[in-house]
């Protein structure tokens, strides 16, 4: 008894620990206590970014417009995953950069790296931004959102894109401050944002108190005003705190180099996401043209709800992509595989469980977010069967954030492709279109893909390439 009461107590001291951001030194001791200390605040951290999409949806679901509210947010947020595309892939180059750099005992090149990706991001994202409050209705009729819908939501659109470079910027340096093996400053960043945005979203969609009654409008500027506090909290803390990375302002002179390293990391993990969020932009047509307005709400419900309980599992995939980046700067593969074994091990334990939930309690997860019995039919039916292949989603994961997380981002990429754009894609549209099953179709579809890319993932990670590649 007593000697599990002590081991009981140091998981708390850990769990403590990771949460308060202690130093700690991931390419010696136990590679159990390295993956707690790393993935506990990276769970937290990709929950609480996982809140914006839920909480908008949760409000604007009760306006007296509510299908044409989510369908808006829905398709939005589906055209807007492209810009997450480019947030993610450079976070990725910037993640496997600064932890070889880490692993070096090289903190000074870690933190040129870092200010480098911010400057690469921030140019970018200024492009992205200006296009996409242009072009904000034509994205939505592209989507085939309906009249009325494109009508109410241009102006949401257009916010919600003019944010891109707050959109970028927090996926980018959170992935620099997870290369540095410091998560709990990249969780408290997201705490900071999801927060605001929680407060502020019920404030300004009905104009509670002082607040103007802005609708569908106020959640775009909540999600706006709070991811732009939380970039300016990680900005405070790069250029004024002594953490493991420091920032100077000669740092940001353009050096050629490593932005070249950069790219030739973050170019193909930026086309590796583009393929993810292509497909379910194609889903997400799919389901709006093959079904209805209702079919798309139910469906965005479902889909906000899956990666709700996705990124806990992606949080514990991104601690295996630091400590296989730290590790091989440390000249220790064989400890970096070792990480991402375990790490594969506790995701499935975790995505079994949230598998049961998705199948036995679909109803009452969707009945959270609506009362129309369409909407709910259809969000149930599309909880249900995603949440077959968790398993294989948190194998995956886990594998294609270790190629990543060691530099090799073209292999995940072309797993991509073949099984979003060879399998899921094509499969959707025969069943969906071909075959006359409509949304059902374009369900069944994601857990086929998602199983074969694991199968795929797992190959080429024993194959053990990745332990030769040069960062």
């Amino acid at each position: 008894m007593v000697t599990e009461q002590s081991k009981i107590s140091r998981v708390f001291q850990l769990i403590k620990q990771s949460i308060k951001g202690e130093e700690h030194d991931y390419t010696q001791g136990n590679v159990k206590v390295a993956i707690l200390l790393l993935a506990v605040p990276m769970i937290l951290e990709l929950s609480l970014e996982s809140v914006f999409a839920i909480v908008d949806i949760y409000f604007v679901g009760h306006l007296p417009n509510a299908d044409v509210a989510v369908a808006t947010v829905g398709l939005t947020e589906a055209v807007i995953s492209l810009v997450y595309t480019l947030g993610i892939g450079l976070s990725v180059g910037a993640t496997a950069i600064v932890a070889r750099r880490v692993g070096e005992k090289d903190l000074e090149a870690a933190s040129k790296s870092g200010a480098q990706a911010i400057l690469v991001s921030f140019l970018v994202s200024l492009i992205v931004a200006m296009l996409g409050v242009y072009f904000a209705s034509d994205i939505l009729a592209l989507m085939g959102a309906q009249p009325e819908v494109i009508s109410e939501g241009t102006s949401f659109a257009q916010i919600i894109f003019a944010s891109s470079p707050a959109i970028i910027l927090l996926f980018l340096i959170n992935g620099v401050f997870r290369g540095a093996g410091d998560a709990a400053m990249a969780m408290r960043s997201l705490w900071i944002a999801s927060l605001i945005n929680i407060v502020l979203c019920p404030l300004l969609i009905y104009g509670y108190g002082p607040f103007p009654e802005f609708g569908l409008v106020g959640a775009a500027i909540a999600t706006a005003i709070g991811r732009t506090v939380g970039v300016l909290y990680q900005c405070y803390h790069l250029f004024f705190k002594s953490r493991t990375i420091k920032i100077y302002k000669q740092y940001f002179k353009p050096n050629f180099e490593i932005i070249t390293s950069l790219l030739s990391i973050a170019t193909p993990a930026m086309f590796q996401f583009f393929i993810q969020s292509g497909s379910w932009i194609v889903l997400t047509y799919l389901v709006s043209i093959t079904g209805s307005t209702d079919a798309s709400a139910g469906y965005q419900i479902a889909i906000r709800n899956v990666v709700f309980f996705i990124l806990p599992a992606w949080g514990l995939s991104n601690a295996a992509a630091t400590l296989v980046g730290q590790n091989l700067g440390a000249k220790q593969p064989e400890r970096a595989q070792k990480s991402v074994m375990l790490t594969t091990k506790y995701n499935v334990i975790f995505m079994s469980l949230v598998t049961l939930l998705f199948v036995f309690f679909s109803d009452f997860i969707i009945g959270f977010y609506t009362t129309n019995a369409i909407i709910l039919a259809y969000g149930s039916q599309a909880l249900q069967i995603i949440g077959f292949g968790y398993v294989f989603y948190g194998i995956g994961m886990v594998m294609i954030q270790a190629l990543n997380g060691a530099g090799d981002t073209k292999t995940p990429t072309w797993i991509n492709i073949i099984c979003f754009w060879m399998i899921q894609i094509p499969l959707a549209w025969l069943l969906a279109v071909y075959f006359e099953l409509g949304p059902l179709g374009a369900f069944i579809a994601i857990p086929s893909a998602e199983t074969v890319l694991a199968l795929l993932a797992f190959y080429y990670f024993k194959k053990g390439k990745w332990k030769t590649v040069a960062v």
